[in-house]
């Protein structure tokens, strides 16, 4: 593939009601994140057997908004958040497939989306954006994980450097999951309550 079709990955869910693309897939920061809050996500989505590794990690390659584009489907997305402060977690209100994660603040340009949306057969995730660079909240895994040294701290200079980058240039206005002119969600998220959040995880998770 050459020319724009080749800077391009297809994005979409389990049932292919959401379709989409994200351009420069060359341009990510590919992230394993085993923290609770990403678990959590997996079981409110009833899908932790797909979307976590067998240490409970998810697999995220964060990029910034602007590079990611629905062509069909869009207004099947939902929003939720674990807690009031908590990130805006997006998915399918269609088939709950995850799609990704972003602060509430649009000015601060990154969704990180999880592999669940992006994995197809004809395009793999380590051909298409590069092998996994950066492993974070490794403590919270259900084993132990080796993490290359330094790796952690070359992650988040890729992130910055993207978050900065979108801010000079004023791409961080283009994003499907913001109107830009009121800084509002497309989509009223769900808050859960401590409880339900509580409720999310097996016992052993918890602590």
């Amino acid at each position: 593939m050459t020319g724009a079709a080749a800077r391009t990955h297809p994005l979409r869910c389990r049932c292919g009601s959401v379709r989409g693309l994200v351009a420069h897939p060359e341009r990510v920061n590919r992230v394993v994140c085993y923290c609770r809050d990403c678990q959590a996500f997996a079981h409110f989505l009833g899908s932790p057997q797909t979307t976590l590794d067998a240490l409970g990690g998810s697999d995220v390659v964060q990029t910034i908004p602007a590079h990611v584009t629905f062509t069909q489907g869009a207004d099947s997305l939902a929003c939720m958040r674990l807690s009031p402060k908590g990130l805006l977690r997006w998915y399918t209100h269609c088939c709950h497939t995850p799609i990704g994660n972003t602060v509430a603040n649009h000015r601060i340009s990154f969704v990180g989306l999880v592999h669940d949306c992006l994995e197809h057969g004809d395009r793999p995730l380590d051909a298409a954006f590069g092998p996994v660079r950066m492993w974070h909240a490794e403590k919270s895994a259900r084993g132990t994980v080796t993490v290359p040294r330094g790796s952690f701290a070359a992650g988040v200079v890729r992130f910055a450097a993207m978050v900065i980058r979108a801010r000079v240039d004023g791409s961080y206005r283009r994003t499907p999951f913001f109107v830009t002119s009121t800084g509002a969600p497309v989509v009223t998220p769900r808050v859960l309550t401590k409880r339900e959040r509580d409720g999310l995880l097996p016992v052993d998770s918890r602590t």
